[in-house]
């Protein structure tokens, strides 16, 4: 780290008792002056458990910011870019949610943490990546209402003993999109001693034909694990760039160059200062909204 303006904003966070938070598809010289780098999973218990800061900087789409904010409403929560939205967030409204729910009455209600608080309320529990297979095995419904994500809800479905409903029809990560099975059988050709991995936000066709299908964080201890020296990733691009950091003996191949989450990258070492300095934009919801919200998180922590 060498920046002058990453050398600012670490005197900013101290003077400021600030901490920042990133999540892994953040760029390097945002990764370098983060705090906590994590996955979904690991951002919401680490949000969970910020005591002795008065700021709370989220380097992450907005439904990541508005988590940590319904975990500490008493605390300032910002985001550098109020535009970085996770398009898929947005994918299932709250009344598209409420009409599904009418339709299953029997059925139990599980959001990916990828969505907007307004909708979370209304779930009894939210999933990430990295435990939708147990928390969804924790419900005593036969019946799940599984949204945003459908690949996610596919990837759940084939490894549970219970009936997924995907909501909304079509509910999608357009990064994970990009990937194709020719994208999996050209690497193969190229790295035949690689292991594929790629993340369950891909089409399942791309899972079954990886060789592991993880979130981040898991991709992260098993490569750390692993005793093989040589994997394609199959996510956003600069979850190479952590590992890279933190195992740097590993040989990583991108599964495609082009698989860039643009509002991810919104975040700039700039807008990071600037957010110090004036302490905006700050993330607010309703008391209610947060309230409902917040039993949401605390199942899926406890699970």
């Amino acid at each position: 780290m060498s920046s002058t303006l990453q050398e600012e904003i670490l005197k900013l966070k101290e003077e400021k008792n600030a901490i920042i938070l990133a999540h892994n598809y953040q760029p390097g010289e945002v990764q370098e002056i983060a705090d906590f780098l994590g996955d979904s999973l690991e951002l919401c218990i680490k949000a969970s458990k910020i005591d002795d800061k008065d700021l709370v900087i989220f380097c992450g789409v907005d439904f990541m910011a508005e988590t940590a904010y319904i975990l500490n409403p008493d605390k300032k929560i910002l985001i550098p870019d109020i535009a970085a939205e996770c398009p898929m967030a947005h994918m299932l409204p709250e009344e598209e949610l409420l009409k599904a729910k009418k339709e299953h009455s029997d059925a139990g209600v599980i959001l990916y943490v990828n969505s907007i608080a307004e909708s979370k309320q209304h779930a009894d529990t939210l999933c990430t990546s990295a435990n939708a297979v147990k928390v969804t095995e924790s419900l005593p419904h036969d019946k799940i209402l599984f949204g945003p994500d459908n690949n996610l809800a596919n990837h759940v479905s084939q490894r549970v003993n219970k009936e997924i409903i995907p909501i909304p029809n079509g509910g999608h990560c357009y990064v994970h999109k990009l990937f194709h099975i020719e994208d999996v059988e050209l690497k193969r050709k190229e790295y035949p001693n690689a292991e594929i991995i790629c993340h369950p936000e891909c089409d399942i066709e791309i899972q079954n034909a990886c060789d592991k299908v993880l979130s981040t964080g898991g991709m992260l201890k098993y490569i750390a694990e692993s005793d093989n020296e040589e994997f394609v990733i199959g996510t956003e691009i600069d979850m190479i760039t952590r590992i890279n950091k933190e195992i740097p003996n590993k040989k990583l191949y991108p599964l495609l160059e082009g698989a860039i989450c643009e509002t991810m990258k919104l975040h700039t070492l700039e807008k990071i200062r600037d957010c110090l300095v004036n302490e905006s934009p700050q993330i607010t919801l309703p008391a209610n909204v947060t309230k409902k919200s917040k039993k949401t998180i605390e199942y899926m922590l406890n699970v």
